[in-house]
C-alpha cells in the first residue's frame, strides 16, 4: 500500500491545531472568564492574576498532542489501486478499511485548499453510487474515497487511471 506525500503530514497537523485550538480557546475562556470578570472586592484586596502557568502548560500540551495525532493520521492512511478496486485504510484508534469497486465510481474529483496549494499537494476525492456522505476531517460532507495529501501530478495520473478503470469495469472490459 502506498503512503500519503510526506507533506501531508503538516496539513493534519495545522488542521488540527486550528480545530482543536477553537476549542481549547472556548474551554479555557470559558474557565477562566471568572478570573477577568470579578473585580478586587470580589476577590479581596489583591491584584487579579491568571494562572498563566496552567495556560502556558496547556498551550504546550495541545501543540505537542496536534503533532503526534498528525503524525499518526499521516502513518496510518494509506491507498492502493488493487486489480478490481481502490483500497483505503485509515484511522488511528478506530480502523477503517474502504474497498471501491471501479464500477462504482461515478465522479473522481482534485480539490486543492489553500493549504494544500501552499504545499503543492491535492486532495483526490472519488463519489461512487449510493453513498450518501459523511462529516469528515474537514467538517463537510466527504466523498467515500478520499485520499488528501496526493503530489498535484500525481493527483491527475490516479484520476485520470482510476477514471479510466472506472469506464472499463462499466463496459465489460
Amino acid at each position: 500500500m502506498q503512503q500519503l506525500h510526506p507533506k501531508a503530514f503538516w496539513i493534519f497537523f495545522l488542521h488540527f491545531l486550528f480545530t482543536i485550538g477553537l476549542l481549547g480557546l472556548f474551554l479555557s475562556f470559558s474557565s477562566i472568564w471568572p478570573f477577568i470578570s470579578a473585580t478586587q472586592s470580589e476577590l479581596g484586596k489583591g491584584p487579579i492574576t491568571l494562572p498563566w502557568g496552567w495556560i502556558i502548560l496547556g498551550i504546550i500540551f495541545w501543540i505537542i498532542f496536534c503533532y503526534i495525532w498528525a503524525k499518526l493520521t499521516y502513518r496510518f492512511w494509506r491507498y492502493q489501486l488493487a486489480e478490481d478496486a481502490l483500497k483505503v485504510e485509515k484511522g488511528i484508534i478506530w480502523k477503517k478499511y474502504i474497498s471501491i469497486p471501479y464500477e462504482r465510481i461515478q465522479n473522481v474529483d482534485i480539490y486543492r485548499g489553500v493549504l494544500a496549494r501552499i504545499f503543492g499537494l491535492s486532495d483526490l476525492q472519488i463519489q461512487t453510487a449510493g453513498y450518501s456522505g459523511g462529516y469528515g476531517l474537514y467538517g463537510k460532507g466527504e466523498s467515500e474515497g478520499k485520499l488528501p495529501g496526493i503530489d498535484m501530478q500525481l493527483a491527475e495520473q490516479l484520476r485520470e487511471e482510476l477514471v479510466k478503470k472506472a469506464k472499463g469495469a462499466k463496459s465489460g472490459i
